[in-house]
C-alpha cells in the first residue's frame, strides 16, 4: 500500500513553515511569474523562494513549484528564463498545466520531476497515458473525478503517481476553466488573477424586449449567490481514499487562505493520516478541527459521489461564514511571545492549538498553563510586552508581541469559541 503524502499550500514563507510545522510532508507555492495565484505569489522574491525550498529541504520535506498558468506567445522567453531560474534552486517538481511548458521543462530542466496540474482536466486513463507518456511522473487529478475512475487509472499505469484534493475552495467552473472574472473585472482566472466573481451577490432581472419594462426576479432571500460554490470537505471520507491504495498525495487547496488555516488543515489531515495508519481513524475528531476555519460551508465534492447525485454544492445565501472557533493570538517563531489577532483579556481560558504538545503545566506570575479534558489552555494573569508595557486587555490593532508564561511551540494558536449573538 502506498503512504499517502499530505502537500499543503505556501502562500508566504510563513505558511510554509506553518504548514511543515503541523505535518505536511511537502508544501507547494511559487513566485507570481506563471502561477495561477499571483496575489499568493507575490508574497515571494526569488531569493526568498530560494530560501523556502533550503529551509523546507532542511526538514526532510519536499517543495513543489507551481508554474501552471497558460502562457501566450510574448512570454515564452521569460517563462524559459523562469524556469532555469527555479531549477537551479532544486525543487522537488514542477507543477504544470499546459503541454507545451510541459515538453519546454522537460527539455532545459531535465532533472526536475513534472507534476500536471489540476487545470489540465484529466479523468480517465487515456489522457493520463498521454501525459505519461510526454514524461509526466504525477497527475494531480480533476476535482471532477471520482474515486472509482483513479483506480481504474492506476491500474492502467501503475508507475503513475496520483494525487487529489481533499479540502479547499471549489470553482464554480469546470476544474476553473472560467471567464466570469475576465469578462467583469478583466482579471483572467487562468493567468492567475481571478477575482473570484463567482462569490458575488447578484440580482436577477428579466425584461421584456417589446415594451422595455424590467423586473427584479425575487421570491425570497435565498438565493443571490447563485454561483457560490461550498468548499470541499472530503475529510470525512479518508479512510476510503487512504484504503484504496492507489492515492500517492493528499493535497489541501489554500494558498491565499490564513496562516491559521494553514496550520489547522495540516494538523487534521495529518492526524487522520496517521491514525487510519495506526488502525485508530476516528473522523469525528478531524471532522471537528476542521469546522474550526473559516467555510462557505462544505461539500464532499464528486471523488466518492457522481455530480449529477449531488445537490449540496452550492451555497446560495452567503459567501463566507465564520468557524466554530476566533483566532484570539498567534505564538511568535521564537516561541516566548505571541501576537494578539482578535483580543486578549485576563482571567479568561484560550484554548491552545499546538504543533507539538510535548508541554508541562506552569503556574507563575505572568500566567497558567494547564491541560483539562485532553486539551490545553492558557490564562493570562498579566498581559505585558517585553519592554514591561502592561495592558489590562489587549485588542488586534497593537502590533506589540506579548509575552508568554513559558516558551511555547512556534505557531501555536491562542483562541476560542465563536460566540453566538442573539436579537430580541
Amino acid at each position: 500500500m502506498i503512504k499517502t503524502e499530505l502537500l499543503s499550500p505556501a502562500g508566504n514563507f510563513e505558511k510554509l513553515k506553518i504548514a511543515l510545522a503541523y505535518g505536511a510532508d511537502a508544501v507547494y507555492g511559487g513566485v507570481s511569474h506563471f502561477s495561477l495565484r499571483l496575489r499568493s505569489g507575490k508574497e515571494f522574491t526569488y531569493e526568498s523562494f530560494n530560501e523556502a525550498i533550503e529551509y523546507t529541504h532542511a526538514q526532510g520535506k519536499k517543495m513543489y513549484v507551481t508554474v501552471n498558468g497558460f502562457p501566450f506567445n510574448a512570454q515564452l522567453s521569460l517563462l524559459e528564463k523562469h524556469i532555469l531560474k527555479v531549477a537551479a534552486m532544486k525543487p522537488d517538481a514542477f507543477i504544470i498545466a499546459a503541454p507545451g511548458v510541459i515538453r519546454l521543462a522537460r527539455q532545459i530542466a531535465p532533472e526536475i520531476p513534472i507534476h500536471l496540474s489540476t487545470q489540465a482536466n484529466v479523468l480517465n486513463y487515456l489522457d493520463a497515458q498521454v501525459f505519461f507518456d510526454m514524461g509526466v511522473k504525477r497527475i494531480v487529478a480533476a476535482r471532477e473525478v471520482s474515486l472509482k475512475d483513479l483506480i481504474e487509472i492506476k491500474k492502467r499505469i501503475p508507475e503513475l503517481e496520483l494525487e487529489s484534493f481533499v479540502h479547499g475552495s471549489m470553482c464554480f467552473a469546470y476544474s476553473g476553466r472560467c471567464l466570469i472574472s475576465s469578462v467583469q473585472s478583466g482579471r483572467v482566472s487562468n493567468r492567475g488573477s481571478c477575482a473570484n466573481d463567482c462569490r458575488f451577490p447578484y440580482t436577477m432581472y428579466a425584461k421584456n424586449e417589446k415594451t422595455g419594462t424590467l423586473f427584479k426576479v425575487e421570491e425570497d432571500d435565498a438565493g443571490t449567490h447563485i454561483m457560490n460554490a461550498k468548499d470541499l470537505n472530503l475529510s470525512a471520507h479518508l479512510d476510503e481514499i487512504l484504503e484504496s491504495g492507489v492515492i500517492s498525495s493528499l493535497k489541501i487547496e489554500g494558498r491565499t487562505k490564513s496562516a491559521y488555516y494553514a496550520g489547522i488543515t495540516a494538523k487534521a489531515y495529518r492526524e487522520g493520516i496517521d491514525d487510519f495508519y495506526n488502525g485508530v481513524f476516528e473522523k469525528e475528531k478531524i471532522v471537528d478541527e476542521l469546522n474550526t476555519t473559516k467555510n462557505r460551508g462544505f461539500t464532499d465534492g464528486y471523488l466518492v459521489s457522481r455530480p449529477y447525485e449531488r445537490n449540496d454544492t452550492q451555497n446560495l445565501e452567503q459567501s463566507i461564514s465564520e468557524g466554530t472557533h476566533q483566532v484570539c493570538a498567534q505564538v511568535r517563531e521564537d516561541g516566548a511571545t505571541c501576537m494578539v489577532k482578535d483580543k486578549l483579556e485576563l482571567g479568561f481560558d484560550y484554548e491552545l492549538v499546538l504543533s507539538d504538545e510535548n508541554i508541562s503545566e506552569i503556574d507563575n506570575e505572568v500566567g497558567i498553563v494547564k491541560k483539562k479534558d485532553g486539551k490545553w489552555y492558557i490564562r493570562f494573569k498579566e498581559l505585558k510586552t517585553p519592554k514591561g508595557k502592561v495592558y489590562e486587555e489587549i485588542h488586534s490593532g497593537n502590533v506589540n508581541p506579548i509575552v508568554l508564561p513559558c516558551t511555547l511551540p512556534s505557531f501555536a494558536y491562542l483562541r476560542r469559541p465563536v460566540i453566538k449573538w442573539r436579537t430580541a
